[in-house]
Order: structure tokens, then sequence, then C-alpha cells
């Protein structure tokens, strides 16, 4: 029998936690710095409230209307081998891909956790810091070893199964990481020359907005919410058909998500700016922003090391919620058993990891149309694959599932927050149309 979430709770805490995770700790802070600060914030908030909250609903809707995972889920409501069904086997194999670069980012994180406990970076200057990060990804080896810590601890979450190990989960630790971050934020945002961060990441300057800069936008808010992941769909699945509430809990999730991102600008941007690091600093800003931070004030080491580990916590409900919608199918579409299915994902997870992890030390001189395997894994399962199975989800609402029959569903439970007819050219049109210019744009 499948499972259901035991709450309201329970649902939303998991679906924003993994949301939450890397996508807006580490990931939306780079992606930010090397897309103009405020002007991509700006644009990223438009695409969260126009694209996000539409495409979100459909997905976890179709979920909650099939309870099962998207690929078989997609085969009951079309059939075996319909076009459609590739949505399904798209998001998948993002989420893998994801996943096996995750899993060199947690290495990172575990690794920060073990550095900052034993004192390393104290006294350290920006520069020894940055050289201390270098080093550190540029060791395969010890990269790989600390990224077996994470591997251990998902399958240990994902195997207790939805209740007793992603709910749990995720009910506990969702709300101290938020308290956290704001008061992180805080701190930030009243060091020492932090102000001109501050002006940096809430001012947009409209010239530094490119189609490049739209596409990076629209893939983390994909990336961050989940959508062409295949995980909002799973986690959908798990809802009661007769007890939930799609609408408002689904905007508490997506609230929470957003909310997040802005604090962790906050916390990274202003401290940038403070001690001269280049907000365009790339995947290892945050690696080198927090130790910075927190090096100065008493008791660094310890704030610092309860920094790391909510970040570690962050991402592992990030890689709970990718590794549960991966295997979700490969039980559903192969008939294997959950364990089975659990361990063949998480091994095929951690093969696909090396070619990341190797990217940034012995491979780093290979490339892929201009970009380390790292960077073209990321660019590719951020921005091509979610791109193009939000492309597809939003087609399919238009052409096959029809927006009534989508409006019908979303609004089931639903009390005093509904979609309404107003949503029907941004779905069927706006959304769609979007996608493709600025997916063509940017191919061009």
């Amino acid at each position: 029998m499948r499972e259901n979430w035991a709450g309201r709770i329970g649902f939303i805490m998991a679906t924003a936690g993994f949301a939450i995770g890397l996508g807006n700790i580490w990931r939306f802070s780079y992606v930010a710095g090397d897309n103009g600060g405020g002007a991509f914030l700006f644009v990223y908030l438009l695409i969260i409230v126009l694209v996000g909250i539409p495409l979100f609903y459909v997905e976890a809707a179709l979920g909650r209307k099939t309870q099962s995972g998207i690929i078989k889920g997609l085969r009951k409501l079309t059939r075996k081998g319909s076009p459609w069904v590739s949505i399904g086997w798209l998001g998948t194999l993002a989420a893998t891909l994801i996943m096996s670069y995750y899993l060199m980012i947690m290495g990172w994180l575990f690794a920060y956790f073990f550095k900052i406990s034993t004192g390393t970076f104290s006294g350290m200057t920006t520069a020894q810091i940055e050289t201390t990060y270098e080093n550190l990804v540029s060791s395969p080896m010890e990269v790989f070893l600390y990224s077996l810590i994470p591997v251990a601890l998902i399958l240990f979450i994902v195997g207790r199964g939805l209740k007793n190990g992603i709910e749990r989960f995720s009910r506990f630790f969702m709300p101290v990481l938020v308290m956290m971050l704001v008061v992180l934020a805080i701190f930030s945002v009243t060091l020492p020359g932090a102000m001109e961060g501050i002006v940096w990441y809430l001012k947009p300057d409209f010239s530094q907005v490119t189609m490049s800069t739209i596409l990076e936008a629209l893939g983390q808010a994909f990336f961050s919410i989940g959508i062409g992941l295949a995980a909002a769909f799973t986690y959908g699945s798990y809802l009661k058909k007769e007890d939930s509430n799609l609408v408002t809990d689904g905007s508490w999730v997506i609230a929470l998500d957003t909310f997040i991102a802005f604090i962790s600008g906050l916390v990274i941007f202003p401290a940038l700016f403070a001690y001269g690091i280049a907000p365009t600093s790339g995947p290892g800003l945050l690696f080198i922003a927090i130790p910075n931070l927190f090096d100065p004030i008493p008791g660094g080491i310890f704030f610092g090391l309860v920094f790391f580990f909510l970040v570690i916590i962050a991402a592992l409900m990030t890689g709970v919620g990718l590794v549960e919608a991966v295997v979700a199918n490969v039980e559903e579409v192969f008939h294997f058993k959950r364990r089975t299915s659990l361990y063949l994902s998480m091994a095929i997870m951690v093969i696909l990891s090396i070619p990341s992890i190797l990217s940034h030390g012995p491979w780093s001189h290979v490339t892929l149309f201009g970009q380390t395997l790292f960077e073209f894994i990321d660019y590719v399962s951020g921005n091509v694959l979610l791109t193009l199975g939000g492309l597809l989800i939003s087609l399919y609402v238009a052409f096959v599932w029809k927006f009534e029959n989508y409006m019908k569903e979303v609004n089931l439970g639903a009390k005093f927050l509904k979609v309404g007819p107003v949503f029907k050219p941004v779905i069927t049109l706006f959304i769609p149309v979007m996608i493709v210019v600025v997916f063509v744009s940017n191919v061009i």
C-alpha cells in the first residue's frame, strides 16, 4: 500500500525542505552573483509568481490525482509509450544528474564542518581561505570519501520510508534552519561595509538583464521548487485526495522556499562586500564567504559549526527528495523492491558523481562546449532538462489535460484560496511561449 503524509505540516515541511536545500542556500547565491544581483533577484521573483506557482500546482495535483510517481502517473493519464511520459523520464534523468554533483557539494560541506571544528580557518586571510577551498576541491579522493557520509545518511533516511524517515526528519530541522538564517542575515547586514552589498543585491540594474539572465532565473526557479524534477509530482502523490488543501499548502511551500532564497542572499552578499570578495566567485561563494563571516566574532567556531550543520541538513533534505523521486519511479516502472531500487539508484548517482569531482582536479582541463564537466552537468540538468520539462508540463495542461480539469483538480479540498479562470492565459499561453522564447534565444 502506498504511504501518505501524516498531516499537512509534514507535506509542507518535507516539500519546502526539498525545495530550500542547497538550491537556495548554495546555488541561488552563486547564480545571483554571476547574473547581476538585484537584476537577477527581480527576474527570479517575477518568474516564481508567474511560472513557478502555477507549474508547481500542476505537478503536485497530477501526483495527487494519480497516486503514483511521475512516469507511472503519466502512463495512467495517457498510455504507455505516450510522448507525454517523456516528462517523467526527463525529470528522473535531471534528478539523477543533479544528485550526482550534489554528492560532491555535500562532500565539501562535511569537509568544511570538520575543518571548522579543528579551527582550520582561525586567523586566516580571505586569500588563505580561498586557497584552502581550492586545495579541498582539487583533492578528488578526499572529496569522494567525504561524499560517502551523505550517501550513508540518505540511504538511512529514505530507507525508513515516508513518515518515519522523510517527514520526521523535515518537521524537526526545517524551523531550526529558518531561524538560524534569519539570525545570520541580521548579523551580516550590520557588518562594516555591508551596505554596498545590500544595495547591490536589492537594487536592480536592468541593463544587466539578458536572455541568459532570464534562462538562469527560470532554471533556478524550476531547480528550487522542483518543477521538472519529478519531486513535486512524487511528494504530491503522497497526499490524501480527500483531506488535502493543495492551493494553500503549496503556497506555503513556495513562500518558505522563496523566503529562504532571499534571506540566503542577505547572509552572503553583505558579507562578501564587507570582506572584499567578488560576488562572481562561482560555486565556491558560500565556502569562501562564511568562514570570513564567522572568524572575527566571539565563538565564531561554534557558530560556524552550527551554520554548516544546518546547511548539511538542508542539503540532506534536498538529497532525500531527489533520491525519493528517482526511487519511486524505479520501483514502479521496473517492479523492483523498494530497498533494491534505493541501493541501485544511489549506486548510479555515486558513480556519476566521479566526473564532477574530478573536474575540479585532474580533469579540470577537460571541457564540453567550453565548460568543465561539473559546469556542463549543472547547465544541462538545471537549465536544459528542467526547462524542457516545464515546457512539456505546460503544453500537457494546455492541449491534453485542459485548463478546466486542472483548475478542478487543484481546487479539490481548497477553501478560501483557489485557482481561478484568470490563470488560464498564464498556463496555456504565457508560460509555454515565454519558455520557448527564452530557451530558443539562448540556444541561438
